[in-house]
């Protein structure tokens, strides 16, 4: 079977800009979708608007193939969620040892609702930028999880969907190169450094919705888990270009 058409899950951050320019490379028609789920960094709903200005002005190819932006209101995470993006409390470790900016259930709403949004607007593939290699533990992020929601989804929805995972092997670093690649290819001048500049300007990663400091890698408070991994593997690509 050819995919030609997909729905990106589009926070407007690192990783699902990331997502999004990828998609765009691969499929004729891209619809976004994101969500207001009462996260503490809600901010990111407004960044991620941002993302998709940029990249509509400044990779013309790209604005060809990219279709309409929904944005779902699934609240109800917020309401039975106790967790650190959901409430003003401190990021810490959980007794289960995972964070407590677990969010449970919140991939497995977001990829139920996504399908039924694709399955409306006749759409092929859904894109989510999970990963498994810098995941935080989160068991919604891994690999057996989606198979086994992609399985269920198509069953329940009577058609062969398809979940791509783009990032679920790499790490920051190779995100942050995977993003320089992509712009690369998009037949801009100077494109790689031009989607790289879109990230770290537009997007918005930090879990306390920080944008009043701006570092290298973007904004954000800085020391939350999110920043720290973005920082991270900001500096381990830098390093490895300027080798």
């Amino acid at each position: 079977m050819t995919h030609t058409t997909a729905l990106v899950l589009f926070s407007g951050g690192q990783d699902s800009t990331t997502c999004l320019a990828d998609a765009l490379t691969r499929y004729t028609r891209v619809e976004t979708l994101a969500f207001d789920y009462g996260q503490r960094h809600r901010i990111e709903l407004d960044a991620r608007l941002h993302v998709l200005a940029a990249l509509r002005s400044q990779f013309p190819v790209w604005a060809e193939r990219m279709g309409e932006d929904h944005l779902l209101d699934a609240s109800v995470l917020g309401q039975v969620s106790d967790t650190a993006l959901t409430r003003d409390t401190a990021i810490a470790m959980q007794s289960n040892g995972l964070p407590n900016t677990f969010v449970p259930g919140r991939n497995l709403l977001f990829l139920t609702l996504a399908a039924a949004l694709a399955y409306r607007r006749g759409l092929d593939v859904i894109v989510t930028g999970v990963c498994e290699t810098d995941f935080s533990g989160y068991p919604d992020c891994r690999d057996d999880t989606i198979k086994a929601m992609q399985v269920a989804l198509s069953l329940g929805m009577d058609k062969r969907l398809r979940i791509d995972t783009p990032l679920m092997w790499t790490d920051k670093a190779q995100t942050w190169q995977m993003a320089f690649d992509l712009g690369q290819g998009s037949g801009q001048p100077q494109g790689g450094q031009r989607l790289i500049d879109v990230i770290v300007e537009h997007s918005h990663t930090c879990y306390l919705g920080d944008r009043s400091h701006r570092h290298g890698w973007g904004y954000g408070c800085g020391e939350c888990p999110a920043c720290a991994l973005r920082a991270r593997g900001f500096v381990s690509w830098s390093e490895s270009r300027a080798r």
